[in-house]
C-alpha cells in the first residue's frame, strides 16, 4: 500500500516539532519548520544569550558554536523527513534518525545569540535508510554557513546498545 502524499507546504510550530523529535531541554533548538516537499524544508533556530552553551563560548564576545548550527540542521531535517517524506514513514516504527556524517561545513560569518537563524534544506535519498542533506544557513538574508550532512535511520535498540 502506498503512502498518500502530504498536502504541501506543511507548517510546524516549535511544539509540533517537539512532538516528532526525541530532543528536549537545552539541546532542542528548532523554532519553526515549513515542509515544502518530501525533501525540501525551511526552518529556523535561535539561541539566547543566556543559553548555557553560549555563556561560555567566547565570553565577552559570544557567538553560536558551529556544532550547534549542525545540530539544529540535523533536527530540522529529521523533523521534516519524519513528517513530510512518505518513504521515511514506511521504515520500521522503531527507526530513529541519527547524524551519520558531516561531509562539509563552511562557516562564513559568526552567528550572534538572539539572531533568528534560517535554514534552507534540500535532501536526497542515498540508500534505503540514508539521506544526504545540504543547507544554506542565513541570518538577516546574509549567508553565514553552508552545511552538508547525512542522516541514517537505525533501529532504536541499536542506538541504546551502543
Amino acid at each position: 500500500m502506498s503512502q498518500a502524499q502530504p498536502d504541501y507546504p506543511l507548517q510546524l510550530s516549535r511544539a509540533e516539532i517537539e512532538q516528532v523529535l526525541p530532543h528536549r531541554g537545552d539541546i532542542f533548538f528548532c523554532h519553526q519548520l515549513t515542509i515544502n516537499g518530501p525533501h525540501a524544508f525551511e526552518g529556523t533556530a535561535r539561541w539566547s544569550l543566556d543559553h548555557p552553551l553560549i555563556r561560555g563560548h567566547f565570553p565577552g564576545m559570544p557567538i553560536v558554536p558551529g556544532v550547534l548550527l549542525i545540530e539544529a540542521m540535523a533536527q530540522l531535517t529529521g523533523a521534516g523527513l519524519l513528517v513530510g517524506d512518505p518513504y521515511i514513514k514506511t521504515l520500521p516504527e522503531d527507526s530513529i534518525g541519527v547524524l551519520a556524517g558531516v561531509r562539509s561545513c563552511w562557516f562564513k560569518q559568526p552567528v550572534r545569540p538572539d539572531s533568528e537563524v534560517r535554514f534552507d534544506i534540500q535532501c536526497r535519498q542515498l540508500a534505503p535508510a540514508l539521506v544526504q542533506a545540504t543547507a544554506r544557513v542565513q541570518v538577516d538574508a546574509t549567508e553565514v554557513a553552508k552545511l552538508d550532512l547525512s542522516i541514517a535511520y537505525v533501529p532504536r535498540q541499536q542506538v541504546l546498545a551502543g
